[in-house]
């Protein structure tokens, strides 16, 4: 694999600065934020490949552990969704989940009159570990949308790199859903990405996932999908389940049956969550860094494979918007871009939910 690892030191030198480290943003994602990534680590060469591979599409691995093959990308606009945060390139997928987007960005629209998705970041180009944001998103089957509606107006490339998050907590109370800002559309929202049979979860903050247990009156069947996780106020993270056929996918255990409104959700309003670590004798040794020997085995090979002719050849269904708005040079992610800190890493979590 020595041309790809080669390509993909160069790219990394250009981007490094990029790996500005963000905060958690889906389960297991607090274990993302560390220093900047070493040259030779899967980080640094995962998040330097500009394109997929070229062939059929497979998620390799685990959802924080893996990369993939055969991506497709979102285009960048659609009648009924624009994507975000172009520069940070990671609107590529599995086409099932691409798919699932474009579908649930209509239903949306017209089942419960959403302008419109925006969509953030659902994998890099061949998957694997991010320079930042994530510990998942690795096989192309999790993917973020704002809960900020799409504006009317189709927006510039800068617009979309500045465009700020907007958070439904409320900021003088602990855990709580601001009643200024949170509507029954979102409610609505999140409960139509739910329903697809494909998804098996929908990660939340607790505050919304409590907000949802106490308030929503239609049917029920699916609330047990929305989890309660560490930030995820300004936006929800849908995953999917491995597709048909995938082999090499390992799938998550299935949700808990009910609907998730019980002693597991109590937990994260209690002080253990936000209680700070408890001091030691000895300071814990830095995590190490991720390899690419620490993946999958085929993820070796990932890297390597032939890319796909230019990013057009990859996005789903051919789209030619895709290419509308990257034709901007990739900027650096300003200060304010950063994912909010939403609180300290617990001493113990309750297992993956």
């Amino acid at each position: 694999m020595a041309f790809g690892l080669v390509q993909a030191f160069r790219t990394f030198g250009k981007l490094t600065l990029a790996g500005a480290i963000g905060a958690s943003f889906a389960a297991g994602d607090v274990g993302a934020q560390q220093k900047q990534p070493s040259p030779g680590s899967a980080k640094a060469l995962f998040g330097a490949v500009a394109l997929p591979t070229q062939g059929s599409a497979r998620p390799i691995g685990f959802y924080a552990k893996g990369c993939m093959t055969g991506a497709a990308a979102l285009p960048s606009d659609g009648p009924t969704w624009q994507a975000m945060r172009l520069s940070r390139n990671r609107r590529w997928g599995n086409p099932a989940m691409i798919s699932l987007l474009e579908k649930f960005s209509q239903d949306a629209n017209d089942k419960i009159g959403w302008p419109g998705i925006l969509v953030g970041d659902i994998a890099q180009p061949r998957g694997g570990p991010m320079f930042n944001g994530h510990a998942s998103h690795q096989i192309g089957l999790d993917a973020d949308v704002w809960l900020t509606p799409m504006p009317s107006h189709r927006m510039s490339y800068e617009e979309r790199e500045t465009l700020p998050f907007t958070t439904m907590m409320q900021k003088d109370k602990f855990l709580t859903v601001d009643p200024k800002v949170w509507t029954e559309q979102r409610a609505e929202l999140l409960m139509l990405a739910a329903s697809y049979p494909q998804v098996e979860r929908i990660f939340v903050n607790p505050a919304i996932k409590k907000k949802m247990c106490d308030t929503w009156t239609g049917d029920r069947t699916n609330l047990g999908k929305l989890r309660p996780e560490y930030g995820h106020d300004s936006h929800f993270h849908i995953r999917i389940k491995c597709p048909p056929g995938a082999a090499g996918c390992k799938p998550q255990a299935p949700v808990a049956a009910g609907d998730g409104c019980d002693k597991s959700l109590a937990w994260w309003f209690t002080k253990e969550p936000w209680a700070p670590p408890k001091p030691s004798p000895k300071p814990p040794k830095p995590p190490r860094e991720v390899m690419v020997s620490d993946l999958p085995k085929a993820c070796a090979g990932v890297l390597d494979a032939p890319a796909a002719a230019a990013t057009i050849a990859g996005t789903y269904d051919g789209a030619p918007a895709a290419n509308a708005l990257t034709a901007a040079p990739a900027a650096l992610p300003a200060s304010e871009d950063l994912l909010p800190v939403t609180g300290p890493v617990p001493p113990e979590k309750p297992a993956m939910p």
